[in-house]
C-alpha cells in the first residue's frame, strides 16, 4: 500500500526529531571541545585535543584499551562460535539444560559479582594485570555470543551441511570453511558489540586495576576529570578522544553491522 504525502511527511518529521535528539549530546560535546578555554574568546581551537592527549596521557591508556578489547573480542568470538555450533547443530543429552545455564550469565549484573571476583583473582595473584581485565569480560560476553550465534547456526540450511558431510567434511571443516564465512554479518555484529562493551567498561577496571600503567581509556578519563574540572573544553576534548575509536570502528563496519542486526531480528 502506497503511503500518502501526509504520512511520509509525518514519518520524516518523527525520524528527524529522534535524529536531533540522538545527535544533540555528541554535537554539543564536539562544539565544547573546539571552544577556547578563555571565556568570550572565539575561533576553533583544535589544540585542545593535543593538550588533552598530552596532559591526560591518553597514549598509554588508549593502547591498554586497544589491547584488552582485541583480546576480549578474539577470545569471545572463538569460544562463542565453538559453543554455539555445538548448541545449534549437534544433538546431545542435556543440550537444552546446558544452554540455559550458559544464558544465566546474561542475567547476573556485573555489580553483583565484581567484589567476590576481585577477592578470587587476588588469591590467584591476577589483580592489577591484563588477565584481570580480559578474562571476566570474556566470561560476560560469551553468554550473549552463544545466544546470538546459536540463532544463526540453527537457521542455516541443513542441505548445505549435509552436502559438506557427503563431500567428506568433518565438523571442524564444516564449521570453519562453510558456516563461519557464511555467517560473517552475524559475527561482525557480535564483534562490534563486544568491542563497544569492552571499550566502555569502567567498573571492572576501576576495581581490578590499582596501577596507573594498566589504566584503560574510560578509567583515565575519570582520573583526568578531577584536575580538568575548570577547563571544560579540555574535558570535552578528552571525551571525544575516548569515544572516537568506537565511532570509527562502527562507521567502518556499519554495513555488516546493520545487516547482522536485521538478520538477527528476523531469525530470532
Amino acid at each position: 500500500m502506497k503511503a500518502s504525502a501526509a504520512e511520509r511527511a509525518g514519518t520524516y518529521l518523527i525520524l528527524g526529531v529522534f535524529t536531533v535528539f540522538a545527535l544533540y549530546p555528541m554535537v554539543a560535546i564536539l562544539v565544547t571541545a573546539l571552544r577556547s578555554e578563555v571565556a568570550g574568546q572565539g575561533g576553533i581551537h583544535w589544540e585542545n585535543f593535543a593538550a588533552a592527549w598530552t596532559q591526560a596521557r591518553f597514549g598509554s591508556y588508549l593502547l591498554n584499551s586497544v589491547l584488552v578489547s582485541i583480546c576480549v573480542v578474539a577470545l569471545s568470538l572463538l569460544l562463542s562460535v565453538l559453543a554455539a555450533y555445538a548448541f545449534g547443530t549437534m544433538r546431545f543429552r542435556g543440550r537444552e539444560v546446558l544452554f540455559y545455564l550458559v544464558l544465566l550469565g546474561l542475567t547476573v549484573p556485573a555489580e553483583a559479582v565484581v567484589v567476590p571476583l576481585y577477592f578470587d583473582l587476588r588469591d590467584l595473584g591476577l589483580t592489577n594485570t591484563y588477565a584481570s581485565l580480559i578474562f571476566p569480560q570474556v566470561a560476560q560476553s560469551v553468554a550473549f555470543g552463544v545466544f546470538w550465534l546459536r540463532t544463526y547456526f540453527r537457521s542455516t540450511s541443513r542441505g548445505i551441511v549435509e552436502a559438506a558431510r557427503l563431500d567428506g567434511a568433518g565438523h571442524w571443516q564444516t564449521l570453519w570453511r562453510i558456516l563461519v564465512p557464511m555467517g560473517r554479518p552475524a559475527m561482525v555484529t557480535l564483534a562490534v558489540l563486544v568491542f563497544m562493551w569492552t571499550w566502555n567498561e569502567f567498573l571492572l577496571a576501576r576495581v581490578m586495576v590499582t596501577g596507573e600503567e594498566l589504566r584503560t581509556a574510560p578509567l583515565g578519563l575519570q582520573f583526568f576529570s578531577g584536575p580538568a574540572t575548570t577547563t571544560v573544553p579540555l574535558l570535552a576534548a578528552a571525551s571525544v578522544l575516548v569515544a572516537l575509536p568506537v565511532v570509527v570502528l562502527y562507521l567502518f563496519l556499519q554495513r555488516h553491522f546493520i545487516r547482522g542486526m536485521v538478520d538477527g531480528s528476523v531469525k530470532g
